[in-house]
């Protein structure tokens, strides 16, 4: 058995890569698309499905990668038919579209995968990182909607593989699927290399891109901003963020929109503050949507989350108790925070723990499983008097 490539035949090597790649491929196609279509109410069927298609396109992109390096080293044997130059044109750009999407289909999800936290997480020892990948809501829906494209590409580009191959062995009976089965050769005359094929491949994905980035959902923010607060002290910055539990693995969460009357005594300690959250502003990665949805936050017909906090001195931190109204329910939060204050900006940082079901947050996921009952709120801004 020979295994290395011929002008007329494919060594066993090449041969074993080739249905090594596409026995991974097409399992990990079925895995996405099942877990795509898998409702959140089946969150953690989802998860499990999300963290095997993650793990098998990361062995997907080595494979690739390995099999187009070996690729590089060895003959490519010559058409079957160079008197069919249509033919032999689209064989040979379904060839470079193939390979360039081995490579690019689990790349672009992958960095989606880096660019957020927590949502199932990928199964193996090494990070769940990249390097020059920042943790970043744009990036991820960026590369989310390419990857969406791309996968699309691969799967039609497959598709006209296996339907060209089926046509080789069925209608023209000329060895061009026995030479990848069994390596018996086939075909005759000189090896021939065009550029036109990889131009054309190149331009695929480029107009593929260039499509899932103007067809992207918008996530520029939320449809209505909320109006600063009149205010004794006027927010300068400020950041609210949220963790949650999920599956094992934390998920980092924030609003972006929310705004704060603050009226406070610099010599008593004591105070007031209102905080107005726009709730269409958060973001928390991969699951933004399903955490807007009715089962969680209802965004659509709770639009604002409302917590009025008497402040007041706790040794030498501070705690601003009080209602916070969310998704129609009403529970005491009491957040602990440091403060200073100089040259006129006084600087907070705060957090605290919540329970999700005192607001009726995630009514379907009733243990932790999935979806875990605390909630750590962090709250961080500086403010001028």
């Amino acid at each position: 058995m020979m295994r290395r490539n011929t002008s007329r035949s494919y060594g066993s090597i090449a041969r074993s890569f080739h249905w090594l790649t596409a026995l991974v491929v097409l399992a990990n196609i079925v895995l996405g698309l099942t877990a795509v279509r898998l409702p959140m109410e089946a969150l953690e069927a989802k998860v499990q499905l999300f963290s095997l298609h993650k793990t098998l396109g990361i062995a997907a992109f080595a494979i690739g990668l390995a099999r187009i390096l070996w690729a590089l080293t060895q003959p490519k044997p010559v058409p079957v038919h160079p008197d069919r130059p249509v033919e032999t044109l689209l064989a040979e750009i379904m060839h470079w579209i193939l390979y360039a999407a081995l490579v690019l289909v689990p790349l672009t999800g992958w960095i989606e995968h880096a660019a957020t936290d927590g949502f199932a997480p990928i199964l193996w020892p090494f990070g769940q990182g990249l390097p020059l990948v920042p943790k970043s809501t744009l990036v991820a829906s960026v590369m989310a909607s390419i990857h969406h494209v791309f996968a699309w590409v691969l799967i039609g580009a497959i598709a006209l593989h296996v339907a060209g191959a089926l046509k080789h062995a069925i209608v023209d009976r000329d060895g061009v699927l026995a030479r990848m089965l069994r390596g018996r050769p086939a075909g005759t005359g000189a090896i021939q290399r065009h550029l036109a094929p990889a131009l054309m491949a190149v331009t695929v994905f480029a107009a593929g891109a260039a499509f899932a980035i103007a067809t992207r959902p918008d996530d520029a923010g939320p449809s209505a901003v909320l109006e600063q607060a009149a205010s004794q002290w006027q927010v300068i910055e400020g950041e609210l963020g949220f963790s949650v539990t999920q599956m094992g693995s934390e998920v980092q969460g924030g609003f972006s929109d929310w705004t704060a009357a603050i009226s406070f005594d610099p010599d008593t300690g004591l105070g007031e503050v209102e905080v107005t959250i726009n709730m269409d502003s958060v973001s928390i990665g991969m699951v933004t949507n399903q955490a807007k949805g009715r089962e969680f936050f209802d965004v659509e017909n709770n639009p604002v989350a409302v917590f009025h906090g008497a402040i007041r001195p706790d040794g030498v931190r501070f705690i601003a108790e009080g209602p916070l109204s969310l998704k129609g329910h009403e529970a005491t939060v009491a957040l602990s925070f440091t403060l200073q204050i100089a040259d006129g900006i006084a600087t907070m940082s705060g957090e605290t723990v919540m329970d999700r079901r005192d607001w009726n947050i995630g009514q379907g996921y009733d243990d932790e499983s999935s979806v875990g009952f605390p909630v750590a709120l962090a709250v961080s801004l500086s403010a001028r008097q």
